[in-house]
Order: structure tokens, then sequence, then C-alpha cells
């Protein structure tokens, strides 16, 4: 049975609130992202307002994430086209999940693969 281990500290909405559903990690969403698509697309979530909307430039991103242009580039074009994510040139959208992951492409490896 859970319990509360901290009363004093239990999370509260105050302003701004991000999730992410429980099924990104259940149905494989995580897993299925590299690590600089993951971080992209946490940071997104974190920013996004009630739509998921965000402003955020891309010199802002990456600096903020440490993270080169080609790298952001690469992430960006990977989760749009995991369908995770929508953005006009200007504004991203953090969209609600695909009903399945998007296989990885075949011969795909990562540094988590090789852990």
């Amino acid at each position: 049975m859970k319990k509360i281990l901290i009363h004093e500290r239990v999370r509260k909405i105050n302003g701004g609130f991000s999730y992410i559903p429980t099924r990104f990690l259940t149905s494989g969403f995580l897993e299925s992202l590299k690590q600089k698509e993951l971080l992209l697309y946490l940071f997104l979530v974190i920013v996004s307002d009630r739509n998921g909307l965000s402003y955020y430039s891309y010199d802002r991103i990456c600096t903020t994430l440490e993270m080169d242009i080609e790298d952001y580039i690469e992430a960006r074009n990977s989760l749009i086209s995991k369908d995770l994510m929508a953005f006009d040139g200007t504004v991203f959208q953090v969209l609600e999940l695909p009903e399945k992951v998007h296989a990885r492409p075949a011969g795909r490896t990562d540094a988590y693969d090789l852990l």
C-alpha cells in the first residue's frame, strides 16, 4: 500500500502545470526515443501551456539544453515524424500520444541499446 512519505512536501498545482501520461512509459514511448529526443520532448512538455503550445526559439532551446543546432534539428524532426509534436516554424505543440509507438527504423542503435 502506498503512503505519503513527507506530508509537508506533497506536490501542489501552483501556476503552470505539466504532465506526462503514464502511457508514455507503459506503452513504450519513453524507450523509443533517443536521449536528445527525450530531452527535447521533456523540455517542451515542461514549458508548454495547457494546449501543449510553446513559443521557445531554437537558440533558447539549444542554450538551455546545451544542445547543438544539428542535434536539435534531428531531435525535432524525429519527434514530428513520431507524431509526438507539431511545429509550424514558430510554435511547437506537444500532441496527445498517438495510438501506438512508431517503430524504430531497422538497424538503428543508440547508446541506450548498447548498455
